[in-house]
């Protein structure tokens, strides 16, 4: 190819996002983005929507911390803020039950190790004031676990995911807060997968001092949005004696992006990092989404349908390892055993965007984000169905249908 040859047109087809996250971006906030005029960062409207969003974010995590706000990036972005305060030889208790929760650990290995614990192995320090605890894959992190490992250990820090999307776990956030209190810990709480999807407060978790989610799960918008955090009094005023090796990952910085300073809001129009006024729009009308659809009955619409995906899956041949509400983990039938990214390969090459987990043991995960009716239910089944046949498993499609049928038949009689 020469300097003066152009590569085609990237044109990227629509697929059904049926995996962990991310999901498929409901139409108003892809309009949200594309509709948004060309604005100056300080433009008035982009600043009010900056404002407005902030206090959004705030009644959807039922907080009264005045440092809640969104990050710029994914929810990796987030996490990023929310493990800025732990500095090298901090003491850290970090429970694993999956992939995204291993990752979290490494991030706090990193960032607790001193400059030896990183020369002897920069890219998977083990820093000995670092305790990793790891909890079988399929199995959640429990309250009992977590206050044997904060008794034994005595930490200044605790992490722990809340929902781990790598097993499809949703771990004991009660425990985990009610712990860290009775030991003078200072939880942090990974709720990238939670957050706009269960119906609960964070201020009813004392014991949890920060919290870090993303755009792209519950909250439903473009992926490079904004990842919502939140801190409290307890973990800002640690901040501010400890402080951290990071500006731009620094909660106190970045809050004042958002109106915040000095644990207060201040009036609209302070100097921000030149946020993309097509994503303050977007991110603007995801937050208005989640609001009008309300916490309460989301959360019930997610437990309500992943009721009928788990029983056709069931239905089908397959045994379901996870709890969580918007995801199922799951094992083949023994026909298929070992070929689940063979499978998963193979529907995402037709625009069928299931995942296999990303650590052992192989296993299916199919995750219904934004997919909240019974159509979009059956469509998946009905493909996955496809795709199981197309492997040989010679599965009937017709009980799982029957299955979707009865749950379905039976709300609308209930109601």
């Amino acid at each position: 190819m020469t300097d003066t040859e152009l590569f085609p047109q990237l044109s990227i087809p629509e697929t059904l996002a049926a995996g962990p996250g991310p999901g498929n971006t409901d139409a108003r906030v892809l309009a949200s983005f594309a509709n948004a005029g060309l604005a100056d960062h300080m433009q008035a409207d982009v600043l009010r929507g900056m404002v407005e969003a902030k206090h959004m974010l705030r009644r959807i995590w039922g907080t009264k911390n005045t440092y809640t706000f969104g990050v710029g990036g994914t929810g990796f972005s987030g996490l990023d803020v929310l493990f800025s305060a732990i500095l090298p030889g901090d003491t850290v208790v970090a429970f694993v039950n999956g992939t995204f929760s291993g990752i979290d650990a490494l991030t706090v290995r990193t960032k607790a190790a001193s400059r030896e614990d990183l020369k002897a192995n920069a890219l998977d320090p083990k820093p000995a004031n670092v305790t990793v605890i790891h909890v079988p894959h399929g199995q959640s992190v429990t309250g009992a676990v977590v206050e044997k490992a904060l008794a034994d250990h005595k930490p200044t820090w605790a992490m722990m995911a809340h929902w781990e999307t790598g097993s499809g776990r949703i771990n004991d956030l009660k425990g985990f807060s009610d712990a860290c209190l009775r030991h003078g810990v200072m939880g942090l709480v990974d709720a990238v997968s939670s957050l706009g999807i269960e119906d609960f407060d964070i201020d009813d978790f004392p014991g949890v001092v920060g919290w870090a989610s993303c755009p792209q799960k519950g909250v439903l918008c473009l992926p490079l949005t904004y990842a919502p955090v939140s801190f409290t009094d307890r973990y800002i005023a640690h901040l501010r004696e400890n402080g951290c090796y990071s500006y731009v990952h620094n909660p106190i910085f970045e809050a004042r992006h958002w109106g915040i300073t000095d644990g207060k809001d201040v009036a609209a129009g302070s100097y921000h990092r030149t946020h993309s006024g097509y994503a303050v729009a977007a991110f603007h009308e995801a937050l208005r989404i989640n609001l009008q659809h309300g916490r309460a009955q989301k959360a019930a619409d997610y437990a309500h349908h992943e009721v009928a995906l788990r029983s056709a899956v069931q239905a089908l041949g397959c045994e379901v390892t996870s709890n969580m509400t918007s995801l199922v983990v799951l094992n083949l039938p023994p026909s298929l055993a070992g070929r689940e990214k063979e499978l998963v390969q193979n529907a995402r090459a037709k625009g069928f965007g299931i995942w296999p987990t990303l650590s052992e043991p192989v296993q299916v995960r199919i995750g219904i984000l934004n997919q909240l009716s019974e159509a979009a239910i059956t469509e998946i089944v009905r493909r996955f169905a496809a795709e199981m046949n197309a492997m040989g498993a010679d599965v009937d499609l017709a009980p799982a249908l029957k299955a979707l049928e009865s749950h379905y038949a039976a709300a609308m009689a209930a109601e």
